[in-house]
């Protein structure tokens, strides 16, 4: 008799107990995803360094490769210990009159006593490749004369300041974002900031020795190298599945799919238009001029990703394969600013164009 009593009240507590158990272990799983799919996100988002040196290793001459190397090595170096100790707590510290945050530095909010706070580690790691995302832009725009120490210096402070508050604005609370700015996933908080950042780089170091005639005509500099740039665009592609789908920051959210399919298509699009855009004023195609339109295309739909059809992608896409064109040629033949990659052109105006293209077709 006791025996069934005691088999009773065990079987009675797996009754009443299972659904608190199921609940539970749902919770459990979905934070469990979510830091995976966060952690996976920010993986391919750091293998985006390497598309970037090997980008303007391609696109630049032979003998500055080591250089282009070191910068783009050092800029992830120094830019993730200047995120961690000054940047995330400007971008997603408690907010002072919206334009900065102000306790988390040191990553002193992070706990990781708690799932949730385990969660956190995953998104400080997300955050932290955005920031030298944007900080190794601006490698390329200055590639072939730029000190190297100097170059140091620039990484600590774009990392440190430059990207964290213009990151807070938007995404941290600060008064951007309670305008209803949207950029879902950085064509203005990460890519167009690296490209203007890069443009005032060009502005206050001149252009390359040969690269203008004296009567002021642009002479091209090739890049020695064009299937390693190639490699790098692909690279970047690839990574940008990290980059835009990861933006969502949980792995339980479906739209991850939506997502990386209008990346893709904005991708194809940019680079089809840029092609054929080149093909039509110079009577060939470019091989570096379609593999900027496809960086463009990524740029340009990084903001609504989200909330944009793939018909829209598309069309965003397209219209900025042609822009990086224009882009290119009116900053290297009206503006004088040389320009040896395109980064001012792909991010910066691109950048802007996908923000603006929110409004239009979200």
């Amino acid at each position: 008799m006791a025996v069934n009593l005691m088999i009773l009240f065990v079987l009675c507590g797996f009754i009443f107990a299972g659904p608190c158990f199921a609940d539970a272990t749902a919770e459990s799983n979905a934070v469990a995803i979510n830091t995976v799919w966060i952690l996976i996100a920010a993986f391919l988002v750091f293998f985006m360094q390497a598309g970037f040196a090997l980008v303007e290793t391609g696109f630049t001459r032979a003998k500055n490769a080591g250089n282009i190397i070191m910068k783009n090595l050092m800029d992830f170096s120094v830019g993730t210990i200047a995120y961690a100790v000054i940047g995330f707590g400007l971008m997603f510290g408690v907010s002072k009159f919206g334009l900065f945050g102000t306790d988390g530095f040191f990553m002193s909010t992070l706990n990781p006593s708690t799932p949730q706070g385990l969660w956190q580690f995953a998104y400080w790691l997300f955050q932290a490749v955005f920031a030298a995302t944007a900080a190794t832009i601006v490698s390329g725009a200055m590639a072939e004369r730029t000190k190297f120490t100097s170059y140091l210096v620039y990484s600590f402070f774009i990392s440190a300041f430059i990207y964290p508050i213009v990151g807070h604005w938007i995404w941290g609370g600060g008064w951007l974002s309670k305008l209803g700015f949207i950029d879902f996933a950085g064509s203005t908080v990460v890519h167009s900031l690296g490209g203007w950042a890069a443009l005032a780089g060009a502005i206050v170091l001149g252009p390359r020795i040969g690269k203008y005639t004296p009567d002021a005509k642009p002479k091209a500099i090739p890049g020695h190298n064009i299937p390693l740039a190639a490699l790098g665009v692909f690279i970047l592609w690839f990574g940008w599945f990290g980059f835009n789908p990861g933006s969502t920051t949980a792995g339980t959210n479906l739209s991850i799919a939506v997502i990386a399919v209008t990346t893709n298509i904005a991708a194809a699009g940019g680079a089809i238009s840029a092609m054929i855009t080149v093909w039509i004023r110079f009577g060939k195609p470019d091989t570096s001029m379609t593999l900027n339109g496809v960086l463009a295309g990524l740029v340009s739909v990084t903001a609504g990703c989200a909330c944009v059809s793939p018909l829209s992608a598309l069309i965003i896409g397209v219209l900025a394969g042609v822009l990086v064109v224009l882009a290119i040629e009116f900053i290297d033949k009206i503006l004088k600013i040389d320009d040896p990659v395109g980064a001012i052109s792909v991010y910066g105006v691109c950048g802007t164009f996908g923000t603006r293209c929110v409004g239009l077709f979200a």
